[in-house]
């Protein structure tokens, strides 16, 4: 396994048979199930862009102090993205990630669970270029393993053709998507914390082979609370020591792992809310106008969190725009960072 891993269209990566299985529940429930060739090692590689580690024999030294420059009650929030088929791409949101429409006009929609997750807004721009910094994939966390296998039987029931692999990732289980318009989509459930493994103050993650039909088998009739929140957001970036200087050094994110090519970041000890890569993008600049990734959100607890982040951007001569309850600045590479009050 290399921790670089280059996805390929789903037709080079992977072979789907979508089937139907006998009814499995009084009410008749029909599952959809995945049978990938080659116990889905092809997949299972496209998978692993999360991976900076293998987990064979860990030394496990503990995990690091956080620093406490973002409170650990940090999260992210909502992923704003450029869209050049609104209805096309609300469609995917709603009916095969299964979010709601909270919010739906002529030019945007804001779609989530508990919470907006996802805002579309309309461009006439070009279409986003991998090789650019932008958007990897948003990875939307779910509270249990039944409400995604839940969403895993409504992409093999409607959109097969969206999927990209699947990896246990020792502190999750992730599946990995792509929207109509290219930008990704992981779904995951994390494992216990306790399970997670920390070697020399860095997180331990690789990339297991993780069965979808399994997943979905042992988990479909479990109880399921629908809820989602975003876990974490993983950008393209045009180089890693700007991306460190900015997301950790400025913004005050933990380094958590680090990788051939990309680095992980997170706030109070979580595997990561962040990570940057340079797989496809070394090298990129500032993004032109086009579709795909606007911004991202990250949420702090008090105002006094956005009091003294204005205070770093403006140590760091880093432009910013402060309101109410919130915190606008971009990224070396023009995405918009809104901090606001969680």
């Amino acid at each position: 396994m290399t921790s670089r891993t280059t996805r390929l269209p789903l037709s080079s990566t992977a072979r789907w048979i979508i089937g139907l299985r006998a009814a499995i529940v009084v009410a008749g429930v029909i599952v959809v199930w995945w049978a990938i060739v080659a116990q889905n090692g092809a997949a299972q590689d496209a998978a692993a862009s999360d991976s900076p580690a293998e987990t064979a024999a860990p030394v496990t030294t503990g995990a690091p102090t956080p620093s406490g420059v973002l409170p650990a009650e940090t999260e992210m929030g909502v992923v704003t993205i450029a869209a050049r088929d609104l209805n096309t791409m609300t469609r995917y949101y709603r009916d095969i990630v299964g979010l709601t429409v909270l919010e739906e006009s002529d030019e945007v929609a804001v779609l989530g669970v508990d919470g907006p997750l996802i805002r579309l807004e309309s461009t006439d721009a070009g279409a986003d270029d991998p090789r650019s910094a932008g958007l990897y994939h948003s990875a939307i966390l779910f509270d249990d393993a039944p409400s995604l296998a839940r969403t895993l039987v409504n992409i093999a029931k409607l959109a097969p053709e969206s999927y990209q692999g699947s990896a246990d990732h020792a502190v999750g289980l992730a599946f990995y998507a792509v929207d109509p318009e290219g930008n990704g989509v992981e779904l995951y459930v994390d494992q216990p914390r306790e399970e997670w493994v920390w070697e020399d103050g860095q997180v331990v993650m690789g990339s297991a082979m993780l069965d979808p039909n399994q997943f979905i088998d042992e988990n479909l009739e479990g109880d399921a609370s629908g809820t989602a929140t975003m876990g974490h957001v993983h950008l393209r970036v045009g180089d890693l020591d700007s991306a460190r200087a900015f997301y950790s050094d400025v913004l005050g994110f933990d380094v958590t792992a680090e990788a051939d090519g990309a680095l992980f970041y997170s706030a109070g000890g979580y595997h990561h809310h962040l990570a940057t890569n340079t797989w496809q993008s070394a090298g990129a600049g500032a993004r032109d106008e086009s579709a795909g990734l606007r911004g991202i959100t990250v949420a702090v607890p008090t105002a006094s969190d956005l009091e003294t982040l204005v205070v770093r951007l403006t140590d760091a001569g880093i432009e910013h725009s402060a309101a109410a309850g919130s915190v606008i600045t971009a990224d070396p590479w023009g995405n918009a960072v809104r901090f606001v009050l969680g």
